[in-house]
């Protein structure tokens, strides 16, 4: 299989695109000018721009996608979904790559949930002000209370409110996913590694759920092993962007660990990649890696198309682990990433799985064993 073959959005990094794990990579072109047309054409008033007032949420809507405003008058359930599918599909992520090993039947919800995680994410990531994005992921939160009375207006909760009618979706799951983005405004340094669990069970551990809850899965089982792939996804992410999000403000690397490999944030800011901090890397890629461990055996216990999805980008997460072993652990203003060769390779066996069955055999027999290989 060749990189031109492949499904649209390969190029982006090997992440889990149902998570807010590489949800924060700014990422729009087709789908703003797309939805623009769509919008205009349908007659739907784009509220935020015609307010002239420099309100925080005027300011908010004005810097993002137009596209992205709730709108005067709710679409019709046919645009909403089209709305959504523009959005996931567009995006350079690797949304087009996992929608390929979907069944088609749930294409369209995964698309509805995306939409929903995308620019939520862009609500509290992209704004670039505080009360602006504060405002507008509680218009949001407004918009998901709406979607669960009925009584939705932007085209992503027209067609979420679908989705959650036909998987019975808890609406905590949604407004977890809004915690985390709220808490991202106020709360910029984490003291241990505790706090950055406790944040990544609000920013990442939802998405799991819902794709099981989609996947018609609910057990408590299967999302505990969920939360670990979920958590260990965002901390590979975490790891791989030190500099990017230190230049956002944040530190997503526990303080207590900083103290203990006696690594400043000076160090993080001048992009030092001492012996310290290889070192106090080395430490949290491996702790990583036994989060990955932990959650792995859930590929042994959903039906094989799901089980090439989660196979797939529990790989390509443990992949973004090996490149920043691979450069010595210095990842300050030196973001690795996954070569092309490996991401075809990664893909490439995927796709084998889904198109011969191989997936289910080796599932079949992980089960048996009880341990993902």
């Amino acid at each position: 299989m060749s990189e031109s073959e492949l499904p649209d959005g390969v190029e982006g990094s090997l992440t889990l695109p149902w998570s807010a794990v590489g949800l924060s990579r700014n990422g729009r072109g087709v789908f703003v000018e797309n939805s623009m047309h769509a919008l205009t054409r349908s007659g739907m008033t784009q509220v935020a721009t015609q307010n002239s007032l420099p309100t925080p949420a005027a300011l908010g809507w004005s810097r993002l996608p137009a596209a992205y405003a709730i709108p005067a008058t709710a679409p019709t359930l046919d645009e909403a979904r089209k709305y959504c599918a523009r959005l996931a599909r567009s995006h350079y992520e690797n949304f087009s790559v996992a929608s390929w090993f979907l069944p088609k039947r749930l294409r369209q919800h995964f698309f509805n949930v995306y939409a929903y995680c995308r620019i939520s994410d862009d609500l509290g990531d992209e704004v670039g002000d505080t009360a602006a994005s504060l405002e507008l992921l509680n218009q949001w939160q407004r918009e998901l209370e709406a979607c669960y009375q009925g009584s939705p207006k932007h085209p992503v909760f027209v067609a979420l409110a679908e989705t959650v009618r036909r998987f019975d979706i808890p609406q905590h799951e949604f407004s977890d996913l809004l915690a985390a983005f709220r808490q991202d405004q106020t709360v910029t340094r984490f003291e241990t590694f505790h706090d950055v669990l406790g944040y990544c069970r609000y920013s990442a551990n939802p998405v799991g759920h819902l794709v099981l809850y989609l996947c018609g899965y609910r057990d408590a089982e299967r999302q505990q092993l969920s939360d670990f792939t979920c958590t260990a996804l965002q901390l590979a992410n975490f790891w791989q962007d030190v500099s990017v999000d230190y230049g956002k403000g944040r530190i997503y690397l526990p303080l207590e660990d900083l103290r203990r490999f006696g690594v400043t944030e000076e160090n993080l800011a001048r992009n030092q990649n001492t012996s310290e901090f290889g070192a106090m890397m080395r430490f949290e890629v491996e702790r990583a890696r036994d989060w990955f461990r932990q959650g792995l055996p859930l590929v042994g216990k959903v039906d094989r198309e799901l089980a090439i999805d989660l196979d797939l980008f529990s790989r390509g997460g443990l992949e973004i682990l090996n490149a920043i072993e691979k450069q010595g652990y210095a990842v300050l203003g030196n973001r690795p990433a996954i070569s092309k060769t490996r991401k075809l390779a990664l893909v490439g066996r995927a796709a084998v799985d889904k198109l011969f069955g191989g997936a289910g055999s080796k599932h079949d027999q992980t089960r048996s064993n009880g341990v993902a290989q």
